[in-house]
């Protein structure tokens, strides 16, 4: 987020810097500077919506809240949505490809008449090409899952003192990113999770963030993490570890039930376990 400085010097804006994040602090540096922009990751939207520390708090003076660096529950983005009004946008990259691969805009976080999108990265940035392929370097088919690889001038040179992961990660004239993705028909992504978290249970390919997502649909589940346990069976099983917000329950069998709805019997957790954090 450092990297974000220079341009807003550059428009005559100013900084306001600070050591760590509290939802205190965030406050209090919001509401004293009048601060217009700010960078969150999701955990730290999450702790504002769910902190007293916000209530009765003058946030207006916010027009651009850029989230990235994890998956953002569309649940709680439109939660988000709610409290601090239509001031997101989302960036995704990673270190190998700083800064900007896809962004989905503030125009585009449009729960009425596209709420799938919200679980979208969203496209392209420009000066630089995306593509979903396979280990081979083939493109795959709309709607299938591919790994988003990018090429252009943004890209690393390669990983300094290591040649066999940075042959690892530039392969095909592409840097392969690790991140699973589907693109819709009018061109957005939709990151199901990296390749290395995927679940195989049963022979079947599980991507966690799809099963977290729905998790978080749930009024009365906070967060969620979903992973791989061993299993004599299915050689995976579907695991999650949830949070509820502060006051609710709700019997584990019913989530499983809510993602058997909406996923299918192969993405259900075979097992919840009910955590104070994550």
């Amino acid at each position: 987020s450092g990297a974000m400085i220079m341009p807003v010097l550059m428009k005559s804006g100013t900084y306001a810097m600070t050591q760590g994040f509290t939802p205190e602090k965030f406050v209090r540096l919001v509401q004293e500077h009048r601060i217009t922009a700010t960078f969150l990751v999701p955990t730290m939207i999450y702790v504002l919506l769910d902190s007293p520390a916000r209530q009765g708090a003058d946030l207006s003076s916010l027009q651009l809240v850029i989230y990235g660096a994890s998956p953002m529950s569309p649940a709680r983005l439109i939660e988000g949505m709610k409290v601090f009004g239509p001031v997101f946008m989302q960036l995704y990259a990673q270190s190998e490809a700083p800064n900007t691969v896809t962004v989905l805009h503030q125009h585009e976080h449009d729960p009425e008449h596209h709420p799938e999108r919200l679980a979208s990265c969203g496209t392209p940035c420009a000066g630089v090409l995306v593509r979903l392929l396979d280990d081979d370097g083939h493109e795959v088919a709309e709607g299938e899952v591919g790994e988003i690889c990018v090429r252009g001038p943004l890209v690393m040179q390669g990983y300094w003192n290591k040649p066999d992961e940075t042959a690892m990660a530039l392969r095909h004239g592409w840097l392969y990113t690790g991140d699973m993705a589907r693109r819709d028909a009018d061109g957005y992504l939709y990151i199901v999770d990296r390749s290395k978290d995927m679940i195989i249970s049963g022979g079947f390919n599980v991507y966690p963030r799809e099963v977290e997502d729905v998790l978080s649909q749930h009024p009365a589940v906070a967060a969620a993490a979903v992973v791989g346990i061993p299993d004599a069976k299915w050689g995976e099983a579907v695991h999650a570890q949830v949070v509820l917000r502060a006051g609710a329950s709700v019997p584990a069998e019913d989530l499983m039930a809510l993602v058997r709805e909406r996923k299918g019997a192969v993405q259900a957790p075979k097992s919840i376990e009910f955590v104070a954090a994550l």
